[in-house]
């Protein structure tokens, strides 16, 4: 029997991405078949599959919440799922595979540079593909930008005007290099969705509407609707157009489709623009308000969002929340987020070292790697323990962030940079008690999980030696 062949990607492409690999690798080793798993990760695709491999394969596995190349696996047996059930449900996807069980994929039709998606999996689940595309390409800009913004505060808060006593013409650089990457975050997250929907000519409409979502000051809100509507958009035109013969092809998809998309979403991005925006503004005075009226509720509710799914959709809102309200200057919220998120990893990580009866030797040795994950703000080494039993260990984990995240709004620790955890100490307005909060936090869920570990070991103490 030929390999079975896989396809992985998440929207950071780092944690979620490898995990599944790993999973979808060992499931095949046990079954005892080949498998190829081609990662689509941050710094790009990697172990790419190969058109005859595509061809002789019995099946394939997509487990991806990001836009792949999946036209290549037109006609042939398809298991499409999110990244989470390549890590959580490998043996069973691979199974599918093998008892045949898998749906022939017919669900993308590809002419020229358009691709129209069709009969692919639920609304829901492209909607959510095509957000998450949006995401995966804005993060990198969104942490080089911030944290070069973030690093300028270094020579002081001020250290980039020139009226300042703390000017630096240093910083000052810094300063503007980080503005000019995170001032494009929303234009680059609506141009790849509206390209996840349609392709390459709708990221020119998808552009210049993330562009008008930022002068309008209709900001991520605007820009989700410019995406989709510049993706849906280019998708009638695209048809509309079908009637031309094909020696217009280049005028079609380089002066009419271009022309088309930019003037019409550039006229809605306007028209919508203050009302949206009006919106948008309102969502955002309203969290900045309640982290100083109500801090203990915000970060209840940062802190449970943040592990409720471990990097993933809603974890992900609340970090593009903290991000945009960086962007606007507010460094508070996003202190909350980061403690959050920086929590998990750490709770497995001394659970396994306080309580190392309650963890087989496997565990033991994932919660060392953990310490380096929580500390870089890597919330996804969670995972592996909390899809074990997640209906008990996620609670305990929320429980564990919103206490980082509550103690951390209502100290009013600032924090200026969007990602790194412990790296950017230097740049946290109160770093020791920063990391003092995250460290409550994650020694208390420790000790609930630790102990609930030891009383499952004596319950099931068989079942429980099963390692990771």
């Amino acid at each position: 029997m030929h390999k079975i062949l896989a396809v992985t990607g998440c929207p950071t492409g780092i944690a979620h991405t490898f995990m599944a690999e790993e999973a979808l690798k060992i499931a095949a080793h046990k079954l005892g078949v080949e498998i190829k798993v081609e990662t689509n990760g941050a710094s790009g695709v990697a172990n790419a599959l190969t058109a005859e491999e595509i061809a002789l394969a019995p099946g394939i596995i997509i487990a991806a919440d990001k836009d792949i190349d999946a036209d290549r696996f037109i006609g042939k047996a398809v298991v499409d799922v999110p990244v989470k059930d390549g890590i959580h449900r490998a043996t069973e996807l691979i199974q599918q595979v093998l008892d045949g069980r898998a749906p022939i994929r017919q669900g993308k039709q590809k002419t020229g540079n358009i691709t129209q998606t069709t009969g692919e999996g639920s609304v829901g689940r492209q909607v959510y593909k095509h957000l998450m595309s949006g995401v995966s390409n804005m993060l990198p800009f969104v942490v080089a930008g911030g944290i070069l913004i973030a690093l300028s505060f270094l020579w002081g808060i001020f250290s980039a005007d020139p009226n300042s006593e703390q000017y630096n013409a240093f910083a000052a650089m810094l300063m503007k290099i980080g503005q000019q990457a995170f001032g494009i975050m929303v234009p680059v997250f609506t141009a790849y969705i509206a390209a996840s929907i349609a392709g390459r000519p709708a990221m020119v409409a998808g552009f210049v509407g993330g562009l008008l979502a930022n002068v309008t000051g209709a900001g991520f809100l605007g820009g989700i609707i410019a995406g989709f509507a510049a993706g849906y958009l280019m998708l009638w035109v695209r048809h509309f157009l079908e009637r031309l013969p094909r020696q217009y092809e280049g005028l079609k998809s380089i002066f009419i489709m271009p022309l088309v998309g930019v003037f019409v979403i550039g006229s809605l991005m306007l028209f919508l623009g203050k009302p949206v925006a009006a919106i948008n503004n309102g969502m955002m005075d309203w969290l900045s308000s309640l982290q100083q009226a109500n801090p203990v509720l915000l970060g209840l509710v940062i802190g449970a969002m943040c592990s409720f799914d471990f990097g993933g959709p809603v974890n992900k809102a609340a970090y593009v929340t903290g991000t945009l309200l960086l962007a606007q200057g507010n460094y508070f919220f996003m202190a909350g987020v980061s403690a959050a998120c920086i929590t998990p990893p750490l709770v497995i990580a001394f659970a396994t070292t306080l309580f190392p009866k309650g963890f087989t030797a496997d565990e033991r040795a994932a919660g060392l790697v953990n310490y380096i994950l929580g500390c870089t703000h890597i919330t996804e080494g969670a995972i592996p323990f909390a899809a074990k039993d997640p209906l008990r260990v996620i609670p305990m984990m929320m429980v564990a962030s919103s206490i980082s995240a509550v103690l951390t709004y209502s100290l009013h620790i600032q924090v200026p940079a969007p990602h790194g955890g412990f790296l950017i100490l230097p740049l946290v307005s109160n770093p020791l008690l920063w990391v003092l909060c995250i460290l409550a936090g994650s020694l208390a869920g420790a000790v609930i999980f630790g102990f609930y570990r030891l009383w499952l070991n004596r319950r099931q103490p068989v079942p429980h030696q099963q390692s990771l």
